[in-house]
């Protein structure tokens, strides 16, 4: 792999042989199975370097780069799939892009800060950790960072909350529920008891 100014470079090289024996000899290698397909062209099978891709894909699943292959063509492409076995990357997917047309994916969410209401008593629980947002290639961000340490217990963190970049726009639900600082039930249950147990030996002393 290497970077063409701003844009990352992947090489990739034809594969021929798709039987099981031959997959796995690839992957014995460091090398990776996978399609690349698009509007300009039928999927073609190939295979990839394990460490470069995986790099790749730790930078962000929306960041464009170029997937060079055998006859020089570069094509403009993202990270449309991967598929894992026992934490291995087995197969992986290209889609080629525009880069003058609208797209939607899937980016992660990366949690800033602590939030508040930790520090009392609270518990931060998070039901999504990625978005699907929409916009041109160049404009998506490799993930949406969003500062939770304002959050105190009862605060909720919705999909409508998040702050997207220019000319990226929210695709999932402005409602969906990303985060929220609540107090566990257990915690409750345990104060609860302790109070009951509290109230009923005070009681025991007036009566004595």
């Amino acid at each position: 792999m290497k970077s063409n100014g701003k844009t990352a470079q992947l090489t990739a090289e034809q594969r021929i042989e798709n039987k099981g024996a031959a997959l796995a000899t690839l992957r014995k290698s460091g090398r990776v199975p996978g399609v690349v397909y698009g509007p300009s062209f039928d999927s073609i099978s190939i295979h990839v370097d394990e460490k470069d891709v995986n790099r790749l894909a730790r930078t962000g699943r929306s960041e464009l780069f170029e997937l060079q292959l055998k006859d020089g063509k570069k094509v403009p492409v993202l990270i449309k799939d991967m598929q894992k076995k026992n934490d291995q990357l087995i197969h992986v997917d290209f889609i080629q892009i525009s880069k003058n047309k609208s797209i939607q994916v899937t980016i992660p969410i990366e949690f800033q800060g602590t939030a508040k209401g930790t520090k009392t008593g609270g518990v931060l629980q998070t039901q999504e950790t990625e978005v699907i947002v929409e916009g041109l290639p160049d404009a998506l961000p490799a993930s949406i960072e969003t500062d939770i340490s304002g959050m105190d217990v009862g605060d909720k963190l919705s999909a409508s909350d998040l702050k997207l970049p220019e000319g990226v726009t929210l695709v999932s639900s402005e409602d969906m529920l990303i985060a929220s600082v609540t107090v566990l039930r257990a915690a409750e249950t345990n104060t609860g008891e302790d109070t009951d147990a509290s109230e009923e030996s005070a009681e025991g002393s007036t009566e004595e």
